[in-house]
């Protein structure tokens, strides 16, 4: 009989999880805060930095992990990037190629084909879009798409493979099958806290995108820390 997981206590383990390596979590997040821009000169650019920068964000946790409960298995930070770029970039063309193919899709039945060829590349960092908007009008325009990237990956994860497959993929090599199989197992154990998680961080999405702009980039590195605290809890106890 196991004991039921509520969203509050992953919640508050994730929160507690950030003060480890703190300067390393708020140097990661100005850093995603400066490649969610690229959006602004390619969506297609944008999307996938934004993919990459929030799986390399779990390999992160692990580092951060490791330095904090297990020093003598303590491995560099470099580590943790090269271990998670590989999937991450994966993951990354993944998204950028579903977005696309909607994106086309829609511009062709709206007769616009023109626009097909914006989404990989439409500089608009121009006087006429920098002018006149004050700070958190600026962070709209350069985060909404993001913010929708985040709800647009984690429903992918929700339907095509599960909120643990990529972690499993990257800490323990499991196949995209093997790790889809075994994350809904789990997810299926504990649906309240899971659905309640998908809630917050969509809800969460959708407010950093007209009422919290500038938190984006906090958003995205605290989905990061959540997917592997969970992981952690489920598949790495001691």
């Amino acid at each position: 009989m196991y004991r039921k997981i509520k969203f509050s206590d992953w919640l508050r383990k994730s929160l507690l999880f950030t003060r480890h390596n703190l300067w390393v979590w708020l140097g990661y997040s100005v850093f995603v805060g400066l490649v969610l821009c690229l959006g602004r000169v390619s969506y297609a650019l944008g999307i996938f930095s934004a993919v990459v920068s929030l799986f390399v964000g779990v390999g992160i946790a692990k580092y951060a992990d490791l330095k904090h409960f297990t020093p003598e298995k303590s491995v560099g930070l470099f580590w943790a990037v090269k271990k998670s770029l590989p999937l991450g970039i994966i993951a990354g063309l993944t998204i950028v190629i579903c977005w696309f193919i909607f994106s086309a899709i829609a511009n062709i039945l709206n007769g616009q084909w023109e626009m097909i060829s914006y989404f990989f590349f439409d500089w608009q960092f121009t006087e006429q879009n920098l002018q006149g908007r004050d700070s958190r009008e600026l962070a709209i325009w350069l985060y909404g798409y993001a913010n929708i990237t985040l709800i647009f990956t984690l429903l992918m994860l929700a339907n095509f493979a599960s909120w643990y497959s990529y972690p499993l993929m990257l800490f323990k090599d499991y196949s995209w099958s093997q790790a889809k199989e075994e994350g809904r197992q789990e997810t299926a154990k504990h649906k309240d806290a899971y659905y309640k998680t998908l809630a917050f961080f969509i809800f969460e999405a959708i407010l950093c995108t007209e009422i919290t702009p500038w938190l984006t980039p906090v958003l995205y590195v605290l989905t990061s820390i959540f997917m592997f605290t969970t992981y952690k809890s489920f598949f790495e106890r001691d």
